[in-house]
């Protein structure tokens, strides 16, 4: 880490990315691209390095590996186990199986609060393209000091919107709240229709990011109003965190809870609690389909001498393949 990073830190903040996910939607690429099924965070789809990887480097712009908590899930240990080689085994979040972006967050966010007390936490997929990492990061930053003083708000990332897509939360702020970078959201839509979508864009709408910053006690919370029975289940538990006996507590407990996306069961019911900082400067994308995976390499600068599964990507996508699709 060079000076300029470390400078830029902050210094009380924790961070958790979300690698636990089965990357289904471009499942028909990875395979063709690695000759065998693999979720994309764990595939180096835009350059040499894999996505979770890239994520992590990312994040190291201002928070330290050792306050890092990486979400996984058990059926992917051969993918992620020689990525997190060097990170402690109390920094591995490792699920019995994939329930969903909502337990997820919430067994991370346990773990966290007993490592890092009630601190300020950014949340942060694994399988995103970001054009700039340092200035993506500077808009972390920035929500970090913002949340600490609007300490009961989640603050998210929105990215300008480039389409009418519908395949995106969708954010429409309203107020900026004092002298911060921060505005009020009037309104929270995970996916809506086409028609919709395109309404949201013309009207100058955001796409959600799923990067989001808040403390932990304020997402926990809103995860216990949206969700009573799913933070009990958890609440029941908590004593097994860190002890011998977490991995079979929590598959016995995995067993029990059904799927369940955060976006669409906390967020669109929390507006009031939420914030949005629009990023600027700064191209992102959740690369979530052929499309926008195509749109990334064509913007990323590896793109231009691609490397690895990175130019089987590019070949692949290049060809008739994908136009079918």
């Amino acid at each position: 880490m060079g000076t300029t990073v470390e400078k830029n830190r902050f210094a009380d903040g924790c961070a958790l990315i979300l690698a636990g996910g089965d990357g289904t939607r471009l499942r028909f690429l990875t395979d063709k691209s690695l000759g065998g099924p693999r979720p994309k965070q764990f595939c180096a789809l835009l350059g040499p390095e894999p996505l979770l990887t890239q994520t992590r480097h990312r994040v190291e712009h201002i928070i330290p590996r050792a306050r890092t908590l990486v979400v996984v899930n058990q059926a992917h240990e051969r993918f992620y186990a020689p990525l997190l080689r060097d990170a402690p085994s109390q920094s591995i979040v490792v699920q019995p199986a994939n329930r969903g972006t909502a337990p997820a967050i919430l067994y991370a966010l346990m773990r966290a609060s007993r490592q890092f007390d009630d601190g300020v936490v950014a949340v942060l997929p694994s399988d995103h393209y970001v054009s700039d990492d340092a200035r993506f990061m500077s808009h972390v930053k920035a929500a970090f000091e913002a949340v600490d003083e609007e300490c009961h708000t989640v603050a998210l990332l929105g990215a300008p919107a480039t389409a009418g897509d519908s395949g995106y939360g969708w954010i429409e702020p309203a107020d900026l709240i004092g002298q911060s970078r921060l505005y009020r959201v009037r309104r929270f839509w995970e996916k809506p229709p086409a028609s919709a979508a395109h309404e949201l864009w013309q009207r100058g709408c955001l796409w959600n990011s799923f990067v989001m910053v808040s403390r932990i006690s304020t997402l926990v919370s809103l995860i216990a109003s949206a969700l009573p029975d799913l933070h009990a289940a958890f609440d029941a538990i908590a004593d097994s965190l860190g002890a011998p006996q977490e991995r079979e507590v929590m598959e016995h407990l995995y067993r029990e809870i059904e799927p369940v996306d955060f976006s669409e069961r906390v967020l669109a019911f929390a507006e009031d609690r939420l914030a949005v900082l629009p990023l600027s400067g700064v191209h992102w994308s959740d690369i979530g389909d052929s499309q926008r995976l195509r749109n990334a390499l064509e913007r990323s600068k590896s793109a231009k001498v691609p490397t690895g599964a990175a130019a089987v990507t590019s070949r692949l996508l290049a060809g008739p393949i994908l136009s079918q699709r």
